[in-house]
């Protein structure tokens, strides 16, 4: 009867030990879900034309959530100008600019881009995708003023930036290991 615990003890010990042995070999966890905004049709305001974030997979997006009455957007917009200016080349990279205010549209942010001569792909998402936007990112990416802005790598993998604007010399070194990596 003395070895009784001893055992029960041994016992409990063996089985916690098999059990972390077994999790241990278990698969991942699933991966979370790529957001689906990425594959949402938007459509170029200067061309016309449809696109999704997803059709530049292998490329390096930086998109900019954006509003035209923000005077933080503009020189948000600015920097980036200086930005793509001193880039050798713009061939791997794609900029998107998303106008996120309900209220604007875009015959109005033609105008907007061509007076200041920002020649990178605008767009005005749906209220579907601005909302999911804001749900995967936080409310703050819904908010133009704070600058947001995200990189998505060449797998389609989103890399929110810090808020605020972000110099051109910033934008580059933030941008670099993404351009460097498979290129």
């Amino acid at each position: 009867m003395k070895h009784f615990p001893f055992a029960a003890l041994l016992a409990a010990a063996l089985a916690i030990v098999l059990s972390a042995c077994a999790s241990a070999a278990a698969p991942a966890a699933t991966p979370t879900p790529v957001p689906q905004w990425l594959g949402a049709a938007l459509t170029d305001i200067n061309t016309g034309k449809t696109f999704t974030i997803d059709d530049f997979k292998g490329k390096v997006v930086m998109v900019e959530d954006m509003a035209q009455w923000c005077t933080t957007c503009k020189a948000q917009q600015d920097q980036i100008k200086a930005m793509r200016a001193q880039l050798s080349s713009t061939a791997d990279l794609v900029s998107v600019d998303l106008d996120i205010d309900p209220n604007e549209h875009a015959d109005t942010l033609k105008t907007y881009t061509a007076s200041h001569g920002y020649d990178w792909m605008y767009a005005v998402p749906s209220k579907d995708v601005a909302r999911e936007i804001g749900n995967v990112y936080g409310a703050q990416f819904l908010n133009p003023p704070s600058a947001p802005m995200m990189i998505i790598d060449r797998q389609g993998v989103s890399h929110p930036l810090p808020f605020g604007v972000k110099s051109a010399d910033s934008l580059m070194k933030a941008l670099q290991p993404y351009l460097s990596a498979g290129a």
